[in-house]
C-alpha cells in the first residue's frame, strides 16, 4: 500500500519512480526500477538528450524534462555529478518527491546538512546511495560483529578505473564507501585521523581511530588489480570479506597441544576456517528495494542523510590531510599529520 505524497491517501497502485542523470550508474538504477514488480519506471532525464532517449528506449519508459518527471514521480534517484547534487535534490524535495541521491550526499557538509533539514521539514525520505551497505557479505558481518571484541579493521578498494577517461578524486569516489562501512559496522564516529596520498590523488591511505579500534582504509586507481576487501581483527578471530565474491571467511586458531602415540611427543596447532552462509544477490536491487520500502512505510532509510554527512565530513578531512605539499614545493605548515575528528 502506497501513501500518496500530495493527498496523504493510500492506494494499491505501484509506486512511480524516475531517474535523474542516466550515466553509467543512473542507467543501472533505471534497469532495476524497471525490474521491481511494485514499481513503475515513469521516466528518465539527463542533460544529454540522446543518452536519455536511448536509456528510456532500452528500459521501456520515456525521456522527459526535469519538471515533467518530478510532476509524475513519487520517488527519484539523483545520479548527477556531485557538484549538482545540492541544487537537484533541493528541486526534488521542493516538488514533494522522495530522493535517493548517489554518494556523496553533496559537495560540502554544509550543503548536506541543509538537504537533511529540508527533507525533515518536508516529511520526505532522503536516502544516500552508499551501496556497499547492501552487499550481502557486509550484512553478514553486521550480524556477526556484535559478538566480537574488535581491535582493528582494514579496507582496500583498489584497481584501475572502468570507462573513465578523467577519474575524479579517489578519496571521494572510492574511499568514501569504506569510510561509511567501517563507521556503520562499528557504530561509531572517528576520534582522530591521519592520512597520506600520492600520484596526483589517485592513491590514498588513512588511519582512523574509533575509540579502542584502529581502522586503515586504502583506495587506489593505480593498482593494476581490482580488489574490494574488508578485514576485521577481533581478539578471538579474523573476518575476511570479499565484496566482489560476496564471501565471508572466519579464521580461528585451535588450542595448541602435544600428542604422543608412538612414544614421541608431537606438536599440533591447527587453524580453523568457517564459511558462514551469505545470501548473495545484487546490492543495487537490495538498495532500491529498501528505499522503496522506506518511502511506502514513511520510515527512516537504512542509509540516512546524517550517515551521508558523516561519511562526507570524514573524507573531506582525509582529503585535506592527504593533499601534499603546496604549489611552491614547500610543505604547508598548517597541514597537521593527524587531527582530531
Amino acid at each position: 500500500m502506497t501513501t500518496n505524497r500530495r493527498t496523504n491517501t493510500t492506494t494499491e497502485e505501484p509506486i512511480r519512480a524516475g531517474v535523474i542523470g542516466v550515466g553509467s550508474m543512473g542507467q543501472n538504477h533505471a534497469r532495476v526500477y524497471g525490474e521491481l514488480p511494485t514499481v513503475d519506471l515513469v521516466g528518465v532525464t539527463d542533460r544529454d538528450d540522446e543518452i536519455a532517449r536511448n536509456v528510456a528506449r532500452e528500459h521501456g519508459t520515456e525521456p522527459v524534462g526535469l519538471e515533467a518527471l518530478l510532476d509524475r514521480c513519487d520517488l527519484v534517484t539523483v545520479a548527477v555529478p556531485t557538484g549538482a547534487h545540492y541544487e537537484t535534490v533541493s528541486t526534488c524535495l521542493d516538488a514533494g518527491v522522495h530522493v535517493l541521491v548517489e554518494k556523496p550526499i553533496a559537495g560540502t557538509v554544509e550543503e548536506g546538512q541543509q538537504l537533511a533539514e529540508h527533507a525533515r521539514e518536508a516529511g520526505l525520505v532522503l536516502q544516500v546511495g552508499h551501496i556497499e551497505r547492501f552487499n550481502p557479505a557486509v550484512q553478514t558481518v553486521e550480524d556477526l560483529i556484535g559478538d566480537l571484541d574488535v581491535i582493528g579493521v582494514e579496507a582496500e578498494r583498489l584497481g584501475p578505473p572502468v570507462d573513465r577517461t578523467a577519474p575524479g578524486n579517489v578519496i571521494y569516489d572510492l574511499m568514501v564507501h569504506d569510510v561509511d562501512i567501517v563507521g556503520s559496522i562499528l557504530d561509531a564516529k572517528p576520534r582522530s585521523i591521519a592520512a597520506m596520498g600520492t600520484d596526483d590523488g589517485q592513491y590514498a591511505t588513512a588511519t582512523i581511530e574509533y575509540g579502542d579500534v584502529v581502522a586503515t582504509v586504502t583506495a587506489s586507481r593505480v593498482t593494476q588489480k581490482k580488489v574490494r576487501k574488508l578485514t576485521v581483527t577481533a581478539r578471538d578471530c579474523l573476518l575476511e570479506v570479499d565484496y566482489l565474491e560476496q564471501s565471508v571467511l572466519i579464521h580461528r586458531d585451535s588450542y595448541p597441544e602435544y600428542l604422543s602415540g608412538d612414544g614421541q611427543p608431537r606438536y599440533r596447532h591447527e587453524s580453523v576456517v568457517e564459511r558462514p552462509h551469505v545470501d548473495t544477490g545484487e546490492p543495487l536491487r537490495y538498495e532500491l528495494e529498501s528505499f522503496v520500502s522506506a518511502v511506502r512505510s514513511g520510515s527512516e532509510p537504512v542509509v540516512t542523510a546524517e550517515d551521508g554527512i558523516q561519511a562526507l565530513e570524514t573524507v573531506q578531512l582525509i582529503d585535506r590531510l592527504a593533499t601534499g605539499p603546496t604549489d611552491d614545493g614547500e610543505d604547508d605548515p598548517s597541514r597537521e599529520p593527524e587531527v582530531e575528528a
